[in-house]
């Protein structure tokens, strides 16, 4: 059998760009072919000339390339894409005009806030690892680290990679599956850098955060907020209207009394409350097995029902995770507690939170379809 262009042209339709998630056929990046007898040598575009990834698109090649009978060698040159198919490839992908594609008519994705009345009660370490067993569950999940000031969510998925950029579209990296943009790789003076910002700028960052970002087509998208009620949270409602959010509070009855504040700013922002995670709640004592409620009891279903009288529509407690100090060891090492330990009371209780969100199907339920009847 001899090895035609249709034959290479279908394998390396099967190669996905590692970052934008789509055929390298498809997007631009296949510069020529070469057939000579069994031995083919493929030329690739690669989006920018320090592409991390071209060492893992070179061997995906030659692996595809490979499989078609008659084949006995790959070649594989790389080359870079002109300023000229960069602007192309990010007006493909997202269009001429800069827009916060979420807010689409067409968008089916999830979009969650994960927010908390007060710092310290676990709410990024929740939302890193509910994405981890979102992805896990086969959904395709992004987020985005709102909490400028402390932002924590790249150290927790083991994320070292700063992210690229195409022409004006930002890649963002990855981590456990999971894509995700923040401040802290931006930041020129390393991490320990603060950072001074008032409300018009945070509002900017957001901004180009969601519009200049290529996140692909996302199931869920999960914006870890900073504590409060403050510009982020507003900002947020702003430019993503269709988001839900989700209330993190701890057992104790004063933190739950502020994470109510959080969840009351909704109605104001013309939100919705899709429900309650209570954290570091009772967990069994390794000697007796008796429950220890170390930071007290009830909050979850305090915040829950309060919110529902006062919202008027019901707003469930999705679940309480026990403490576990594991949890705070795996975000610290890069590895959630979802990941390296997956028989944790703690771990089955984040995938049963998950699985509440992933069980939503994706849907256009509720959104303009711009159609007129004739």
């Amino acid at each position: 059998m001899s090895v035609t262009r249709d034959l290479v042209d279908a394998a390396l339709a099967t190669v996905l760009d590692p970052e934008i998630r789509r055929p390298i056929t498809e997007i631009g990046m296949v510069k020529g072919v070469e057939i000579a007898s069994g031995s083919v040598t493929v030329s690739v575009y690669l989006t920018i000339s320090s592409c991390p990834m071209q060492d893992t698109i070179a061997n995906t090649v030659k692996e595809a390339v490979s499989e078609i009978e008659g084949v006995t060698e790959v070649n594989v040159v790389l080359d870079v894409m002109s300023d000229e198919q960069r602007t192309a490839l990010r007006e493909q992908l997202q269009g001429p005009v800069k827009e916060i594609r979420f807010n689409r008519p067409d968008s089916l994705t999830r979009v969650y806030a994960i927010a908390s009345g007060k710092g310290g009660v676990g709410k990024s370490s929740v939302t890193a690892s509910l994405a981890v067993s979102l992805s896990a569950a086969g959904l395709t999940v992004g987020i985005l680290d709102a909490d400028v000031y402390g932002h924590s969510i790249p150290d927790i998925l083991g994320i070292t990679a700063p992210p690229l950029r195409v022409d004006s579209m930002i890649m963002p990296p990855q981590g456990h599956g999971i894509r995700v943009m923040s401040m802290l790789p931006l930041k020129p003076g390393g991490r320990h850098e603060p950072l001074a910002m008032r409300g018009p700028m945070l509002h900017k960052y957001l901004e180009s955060f969601l519009a200049e970002v290529w996140w692909g087509d996302l199931d869920v998208l999960l914006l870890d907020l900073p504590p409060g009620t403050g510009d982020i949270a507003i900002s947020t409602a702003a430019l993503l209207p269709q988001s839900e959010l989700i209330v993190v509070t701890t057992p104790q009855p004063a933190a739950a009394d502020v994470a109510i504040r959080a969840g009351m700013l909704a109605p104001q922002l013309k939100q919705r409350v899709f429900g309650v995670i209570e954290n570091m709640s009772a967990f069994a004592c390794p000697h007796c097995n008796e429950p220890i409620d170390m930071f007290g009891a009830g909050g979850g279903q305090m915040v829950s029902e309060v919110l529902s009288e006062k919202l008027e529509y019901e707003v469930p407690l999705l679940g309480k995770i026990p403490f576990d100090p594991r949890l705070r060891e795996g975000g610290d090492l890069g590895q959630p507690l979802v990941v390296s330990t997956p028989e944790a009371e703690a771990s089955i209780a984040l995938e049963e939170i998950a699985q509440k969100l992933a069980s939503r199907p994706r849907g256009l339920a509720g959104k303009s379809l711009n159609i007129s009847p004739n």
